[in-house]
């Protein structure tokens, strides 16, 4: 795992490629697909850190979203003030509130 730095560009250097990625989708503990994140502009750098979470924690659960909280850096912050401006964060914030754990799956192009 990666000691996350204050700056998001320089932790997203830090991690695996997605060159070989599609798509990775986000599965509630009932197995239904809740949300998807394209390899798309707009969306790649939650796609890394997505993709490094599920390498690193197999799931998202409470110590994989405290880890990419530290990993989103300054967006970190920018999510908790303006909820709903980052999706991906928010999901990271909501777990952590609620405890419930979910899985990615990672979709090779």
């Amino acid at each position: 795992m990666i000691t996350p730095t204050s700056s998001f560009n320089d932790n997203l250097q830090l991690l695996p490629s997605i060159e070989e990625v599609a798509h990775i989708d986000i599965i509630d503990l009932d197995g239904k697909t809740v949300d998807r994140i394209e390899n798309q502009p707009g969306k790649q750098g939650s796609l890394i850190v997505y993709q490094y979470l599920e390498r690193s924690f197999g799931t998202l659960n409470v110590q994989a979203a405290l880890h990419g909280l530290e990993v989103f850096a300054e967006h970190t912050e920018d999510a908790k003030n303006r909820p709903g401006a980052h999706p991906n964060i928010d999901r990271l914030l909501e777990i952590l509130g609620n405890g419930t754990a979910l899985n990615i799956r990672v979709v090779k192009a």
